[in-house]
């Protein structure tokens, strides 16, 4: 069994564009803002994004209805704005459920609605998909 991070450099990337949005812009703004000014601080750094993809459900077989992703960068890793108090764990379910229906395995949950930025990885390999561990890392912005 291997120990290897999805997308290690790609998240990096990400989260460090993140950052700069929260230092930036601090908390405060609703969600559409800082997916606004993540699109732009990540076509800046030379990512390629998709926003508001829409996303057919089907059930054996059949469409259920649709669902619109925030984002998915470089065709590979979805990503899920909030700007709530704290990542819950219903918005990391939310986000397993987007990668099920993707087929993609990554997804990265970025709560701005914090003194801090938080971010909680959602992973989906080999048809086995898992949650983080109930308390999400929260990563650090240098806010000046």
């Amino acid at each position: 069994m291997t120990d290897e991070i999805i997308e290690k450099v790609l998240s990096f990337q990400i989260m460090n564009a993140a950052f700069e949005v929260h230092n930036q812009l601090g908390p405060g703004f609703p969600e559409s803002i800082y997916e606004e000014a993540m699109a732009r601080e990540l076509i800046a750094r030379g990512m390629e994004i998709e926003r508001e993809k829409r996303v057919t459900v089907c059930y054996k077989g059949e469409p259920l209805g649709e669902f619109v992703l925030d984002n998915i960068v470089n065709g590979r890793v979805i990503l899920e704005y909030k700007a709530v108090s704290e990542i819950a764990p219903v918005h990391e379910q939310q986000a397993l459920s987007y990668l099920k229906a993707t087929g993609l395995e990554l997804a990265i949950v970025i709560n701005f609605g914090t003194p801090r930025v938080q971010s909680s990885r959602v992973v989906n390999t080999k048809g086995k998909a898992s949650l983080p561990a109930r308390t999400p890392r929260i990563l650090t912005s240098t806010r000046k």
